[in-house]
């Protein structure tokens, strides 16, 4: 895969001054961190595929990720190149073999960074091609279920000074491999998949740590990804564990001090049943 960048280096915070109450009173103003925001439009053969409102940075990963995940690519040798402008808010990439932009499966849209129905997720017929059943047998303990959300919280120094970006980590049973943010949910997610794909990096026996709930979006991008065990610090939604249990998916929520729930698959937690 070739790169071409007409690049530069873009904020991922910035600072702005606020006037902050508390306790019944006003605090004199002072500077307080939040995070930025960047629309980045991807086109794929020439075709405008979509516009992605992100955190600018690991786009590269960010782009394959997304292709993968949205079926349009199934390894990283079909892309011949990448061509990033931040200048211009744009990744062009070229693949090898032939897109068919067909209109049941992908539509022109605009993609929010929060979820809703401006996401595709479980409302378009593509996922149905791109989330498949997993079939990894990964097994985790809980002391390290506890281990992996401690060091999730401590890898984002962008989320501890904005507490504006969602925080998503691929690890091993022992530790942390990655950790990705962004103000998009499934954009820490995708900036997962696109650094494994380019990379080579096996996702058998991986676990995958999120720091936000559990929605339906993040257990479908999770079933994409290929990984069967995904943890998080909040709670999950109905359709979420739904979705979770079709697809064989292992999920545990409201990892906090020393306790956790297991939603569905408690088979890869080890003496689950005790």
């Amino acid at each position: 895969m070739e790169r071409q960048a007409n690049s530069l280096r873009l904020p991922v915070k910035a600072e702005r001054t606020i006037i902050r109450y508390r306790a019944g009173e006003f605090i004199e103003t002072q500077n307080d961190v939040v995070a930025t925001e960047y629309a980045l439009t991807i086109y794929v053969n020439d075709h405008e595929m979509a516009t992605i409102v992100c955190s600018p940075e690991y786009m590269e990963d960010l782009v394959v990720g997304f292709l993968a995940s949205e079926g349009v690519i199934r390894s990283i040798d079909q892309i011949q190149d990448i061509q990033l402008s931040t200048f211009r808010g744009t990744a062009r990439v070229r693949t090898s073999t032939a897109v068919n932009f067909n209109q049941e499966f992908y539509n022109k849209r605009y993609i929010a960074s929060c979820c809703g129905k401006s996401r595709q997720s479980f409302y378009f017929y593509n996922d149905a091609h791109t989330a498949k059943k997993v079939e990894d047998l990964a097994v985790i303990f809980p002391d390290s279920i506890f281990r992996l959300i401690d060091e999730m919280e401590k890898s984002a120094d962008v989320f501890h000074e904005t507490g504006g970006v969602h925080v998503a980590c691929l690890a091993d049973a022992e530790r942390l491999l990655l950790a990705r943010a962004d103000i998009g949910r499934h954009n820490a997610l995708d900036k997962l998949f696109g650094h494994a794909l380019k990379n080579n990096i096996s996702l058998r026996g991986k676990v995958i740590t999120f720091s936000g709930r559990l929605s339906s979006e993040v257990v479908l991008k999770v079933a994409k990804i290929g990984v069967g065990v995904v943890l998080a610090k909040s709670a999950p939604t109905a359709l979420a564990l739904d979705i979770a249990d079709e697809l064989n998916i292992t999920t545990v929520g409201f990892v906090r001090g020393d306790s956790f729930n297991i939603y569905t698959h408690p088979e890869r937690v080890s003496s689950s049943f005790g």
